[in-house]
């Protein structure tokens, strides 16, 4: 861990540093900590990217078997120190790829939940435009599914909206 100018400590007398001050050694553990809950919660065949350590293994893999609240957060700092014997740049850069992957995942659903409530709400100007966007769809499948989610949406049903983002999240993948 690199350590800047202003997170080290002065000695008045001869204004040496004198390492990280108390609050930037408390700052990067809880970041540590933080770290080891995202990890715990990515699935096992991302990690074995990583070289991680037996023991750095052993407490990934007791995490779901910990359900109290105190327990956890004392695992999570076991964790946190096991994690300060690993190779960090590998680690950051595995959780850095899977924050990106979240993201564009995330951004391709809203879109896809944008296009469905257009298609509900503007109709045919909105069907058009999908198909311009989208030219190889089932165009009959489309204006079915969207005449239907129109109903369903008046009738407060959901499955019809449903049945539309499921057939537009596979016409877009």
């Amino acid at each position: 861990m690199q350590l800047h100018d202003d997170e080290l400590e002065y000695d008045d007398e001869d204004d040496q540093p004198q390492g990280p001050s108390k609050s930037q050694i408390k700052r990067d553990k809880l970041a540590l900590q933080a770290l080891a809950e995202r990890m715990a919660s990515m699935p096992r065949h991302e990690l074995e990217r990583l070289n991680l350590s037996e023991a750095t293994w052993v407490a990934l893999d007791e995490t779901p078997r910990i359900k109290d609240l105190r327990a956890r957060k004392r695992h999570w700092k076991r964790i946190a120190n096991l994690l300060e014997r690993e190779d960090m740049e590998a680690v950051h850069v595995l959780i850095d790829g899977a924050e990106e992957r979240e993201r564009t995942a995330t951004a391709h659903h809203h879109a896809l939940e944008r296009w469905r409530e257009r298609l509900i709400t503007e109709g045919d100007g909105a069907v058009t435009e999908f198909i311009e966007a989208c030219p190889e769809v089932d165009r009959q499948q489309l204006r079915a599914l969207v005449r239907a989610a129109q109903r369903d949406t008046e009738r407060g049903k959901p499955d019809a909206p449903r049945k539309l983002f499921r057939f537009l999240r596979d016409s877009l993948d």
